[in-house]
């Protein structure tokens, strides 16, 4: 699996960001063959919802972000200037979700057109069931129409696992 990038202060992705999630995510190919983002992450007490459970909002920051990643999958051909940023995104709470294990969430895209893409993902439990789910419309945008930060400067680059 190709590892992705992480920034500084992402509150999903952010390696220095005290109170983020942390998530490190991967590009990887399912047992069908389709191209998708794997994620990896532990809920801390910080991102609680209800005792000993992670936050709904906490967990459908991480899909958005998981399923906006597929668009540059390195398992496809992609233009790794274009990023999607999510337009809609309705998420599904099937199980509750613990805190201080490790979780996995998978997106990928299910359609994609010239300036959209819609994609699906989900967050599994550690004995493979099925806890959140979410479906979600992206707009492609060109990273200077979001920001003219260079992404250097937010210290986008790929960090070695720990």
């Amino acid at each position: 699996m190709d590892k992705q990038p992480n920034s500084y202060n992402c509150f999903i992705c952010g390696v220095r960001n005290e109170a983020g999630v942390r998530v490190t995510f991967y590009d990887t190919v399912s047992d069908s063959g389709q191209p998708q983002v794997v994620a990896r992450f532990t809920g801390r007490s910080i991102h609680q919802g209800y005792p000993g459970r992670m936050h709904g909002g906490v967990l459908t920051g991480v899909l958005d972000e998981v399923i906006g990643r597929a668009i540059n999958t390195g398992n496809r051909e992609g233009d790794p200037t274009i990023w999607g940023v999510a337009v809609e995104l309705t998420t599904r709470f099937h199980k509750p979700v613990p805190l201080d294990v490790e979780l996995a969430a998978y997106g990928w895209i299910t359609r994609e057109r010239r300036r959209l893409f819609d994609g699906r993902g989900e967050i599994s439990l550690p004995d493979g069931s099925t806890a959140v789910t979410a479906e979600a419309k992206y707009v492609k945008l060109d990273l200077a129409a979001i920001s003219d930060i260079d992404p250097e400067e937010l210290g986008w680059r790929v960090y070695p696992d720990r």
